[in-house]
């Protein structure tokens, strides 16, 4: 029986704090410590964190995978993605496996997943 019981934080690196802590106070994360000018900062997202932290080694940020966000309405976050002149990779779609969502990568390149549970013919 696994002991994993939820996920606390997931922690993106980023070379350009303002433009990253930009990015997401204009998703409409809710920052909660550091800012643009620190080294750490921690978004509110749901009852986890998604955090940030700043790196200075001048080798490649290679991508990891995506993080998925549920969310109420995956419509308004598509078009709150938009209306903050960033681009989603398709426009929200609902998916065989009982979910509607959509992507949109972070400025460092970190793959954002919106999403919702949906029902039966929906």
């Amino acid at each position: 029986m696994s002991q994993i019981e939820g996920l606390s934080a997931v922690t993106f690196n980023t070379r350009d704090m303002a433009r990253a802590v930009g990015f997401y106070d204009a998703l409409g994360f809710e920052q909660i410590y550091g800012g643009e000018s620190a080294d750490f900062t921690s978004f509110r997202a749901g009852s986890g964190y998604l955090n940030l932290a700043q790196v200075t080694d001048p080798g490649p940020l290679e991508g990891w995978g995506r993080a998925i966000f549920y969310v109420k309405d995956v419509d308004a976050i598509h078009a709150r993605v938009i209306e903050a002149g960033f681009t989603p990779e398709f426009e929200p779609r609902n998916a065989a496996w009982g979910e509607r969502y959509f992507h949109v990568r972070d400025p460092d390149g970190h793959e954002l997943s919106f999403a919702r549970l949906i029902s039966a013919g929906e």
